[in-house]
């Protein structure tokens, strides 16, 4: 590493790190990032990065490779929101050596964990984040809405091959109850005291910085944040349900695929608070879902 040097993110331009990004993800897994440049800063704050906190590797000059970090104090852990090495660097050991100092700074500001989310299916970056001492904490799955609503004669049977006595969906009987957006986020702060390992994704904070209007339906335990624009897909930000039945999370998923079919949750939805609702309201799985993975400092 003696030819590299570590510099404060914020101590360099936007556009550099802007054009640093989408070359490191060029080649993604999930495709290539095509984010304008008027639209980074809603991506650092979407994130929550800091970018006095993050640390950018740079040789001869030129950015080699990135660790952006979204520090979570009220929950004792910093997590690492994205990390990019630019195609020449990778194999220089830049961002291994990246993550040691992320992790070293973490625990020097008292944090007690650190956290982080890899596609599943990205063995590169797996085989890194489990070198440096992290562990898959949950899996963090994706979902899709039916485009229409099943037959009525296909809702009241069981489902081939769902976990025994669970059924297909139902009829929507339930009356979502729209809260307002002050309401809403105040929920998801109290859910969060109640909640060990809520991801980043389904934060208010998060959330407060989504650009997309947001709508909030709430149903029993359970909380839906969605938003729907014209001509664009609706997208699902958070789903949480208190009770670990998860009755309220499906009654919830299927109010929303049947006002909005071809809905899509991205992969952020841990099964247990509220992913495994959508599948049990016949939402079909995302191929490209990531796991939530963790480390003790």
């Amino acid at each position: 590493m003696s030819d590299f040097s570590f510099v404060r993110a914020a101590d360099l331009p936007a556009a550099d790190l802007h054009e640093a990004n989408l070359a490191a993800f060029a080649d993604y897994i999930a495709g290539p990032m095509h984010l304008p440049f008027d639209q980074w800063p809603s991506l650092i704050a979407r994130q929550g990065i800091d970018l006095a906190r993050s640390r950018v590797a740079v040789r001869d000059g030129a950015i080699a490779s990135y660790a952006y970090v979204c520090p979570r104090p009220e929950v004792g852990r910093w997590r690492l929101a994205i990390m990019g090495a630019l195609p020449g660097a990778r194999g220089s050991g830049a961002a291994p050596a990246l993550i040691d100092d992320f992790l070293a700074r973490a625990k020097a500001e008292g944090m007690a964990h650190a956290e982080l989310e890899c596609f599943a299916a990205n063995e590169r970056a797996l085989r890194l984040y489990r070198s440096r001492g992290f562990e898959v904490a949950c899996a963090l799955n994706g979902w899709k809405a039916p485009d229409a609503p099943p037959p009525v004669d296909e809702r009241a049977a069981t489902r081939e091959g769902a976990p025994s006595g669970e059924r297909a969906p139902t009829e929507v009987t339930c009356e979502v109850r729209p809260v307002t957006r002050e309401a809403a986020l105040a929920w998801v702060d109290d859910a969060g005291r109640r909640i060990d390992w809520l991801p980043f994704q389904n934060t208010s904070r998060c959330l407060s910085a989504q650009t997309r209007p947001l709508t909030f339906w709430q149903y029993g335990s359970a909380q839906l944040v969605f938003s729907a624009v014209a001509g664009t897909q609706t997208l699902v930000h958070s789903i949480i349900d208190l009770d670990p039945a998860l009755g309220d999370a499906q009654a919830l998923a299927q109010a929303l695929g049947a006002a909005h079919p071809g809905a899509f949750a991205p992969p952020i939805f841990p099964d247990d608070l509220g992913g495994a609702g959508l599948r049990r309201a016949g939402w079909a799985p995302h191929e490209l879902n990531q796991v939530l993975m963790r480390r003790m400092l």
